[in-house]
């Protein structure tokens, strides 16, 4: 027995190897390249001082004041729109999970944001909020210039990034409420159990791999946001990504050094996420960080 499944695994990373060849030379190689370029001073405005600096251009940008505000403007837009993301997508797959008639146009309705390219999706937003060309203020009754201070612009930004992937989180939700037996729910509310009891130690326990999945994928894309800041306000009023300040290193300035070493700090801080994520799913698969059953 222990023969047949050695062979059924030998067989299954066979068949697995062409893809797994495929990821390292698209995504090995250009992370290495990155990692090996961050060790130079290289400068394509000055390619003759190209010199091996070791972790120089790392110390540099951990020392500077504008990595850490990047990071800290990074985290909260990723906090802020994930958490939102995930209580209205929630909702949303429940609303779709229940919905008795026309349910295939709902869910295509609802993938409609998803579904624009995100560079567009950000111009609508900024004009929309445009003091002078758009309706938002009129609407709200307000005459103020949302992406001109900081925290405004913040808002505006974290509301585009809602609206856009919250479609996204919803259908990974109701994938994940599928997995939810009928009859479990109907029997918990006959030994009278609430509707809050039944979501709480039933349906959410039963949904922990949907909901850690929706969780990961979008914490890591909010992580790497760049279109939407560039569109909306390209960095300015201090609201700059990470992704944006690698790009201003790489692009702009023309510094493939610290820009690579920048690149880096991203890869590995999206990695150790990833790794958080990972380790809460095998966890949540247990039983042991949440209170229903397994």
């Amino acid at each position: 027995m222990s023969g047949a499944r050695l062979d059924e695994r030998r067989l299954g990373l066979l068949l697995c190897s062409p893809a797994i060849l495929a990821m390292l030379l698209v995504t090995g190689y250009p992370v290495l390249y990155a990692l090996w370029l961050s060790l130079f001073r290289y400068d394509l405005r000055f390619p003759a001082e190209r010199a091996f600096v070791g972790l120089a251009n790392y110390a540099s940008v951990l020392s500077s004041e504008v990595w850490w505000r990047a990071l800290a403007n990074t985290v909260l837009i990723t906090v802020g729109s994930v958490t939102i993301e995930f209580l209205l997508g929630f909702a949303l797959a429940l609303v779709m999970h229940r919905t008795l008639f026309g349910r295939a146009a709902v869910r295509a309705a609802t993938l409609v944001p998803y579904a624009i390219i995100t560079v567009v999706a950000a111009l609508a937003w900024r004009f929309a909020f445009d003091p002078t060309s758009g309706f938002v203020g009129g609407l709200l009754g307000l005459d103020h210039a949302w992406l001109s201070e900081r925290w405004s612009a913040f808002v505006v930004i974290i509301a585009a990034e809602v609206w856009k992937t919250t479609p996204f989180v919803a259908l990974l939700l109701l994938a994940g409420l599928t997995l939810v037996p009928p009859d479990l729910l109907r029997a918990a509310r006959v030994d009278g159990a609430s509707a809050w009891q039944r979501l709480w130690h039933i349906t959410l326990p039963l949904m922990r791999p949907a909901i850690l999945a929706a969780l990961l994928f979008r914490t890591l894309d909010a992580f790497r946001v760049f279109d939407s800041v560039y569109v909306l306000t390209r960095g300015a009023q201090d609201t700059e990504s990470v992704s944006i300040l690698a790009y201003q290193a790489l692009i702009v300035r023309l510094n493939l050094g610290l820009g690579a070493a920048v690149a880096v700090l991203i890869f590995l801080a999206t990695l150790g996420i990833a790794l958080l994520y990972l380790r809460a799913f095998r966890s949540g698969l247990t039983g042991r960080d949440w209170g229903g059953p397994a």
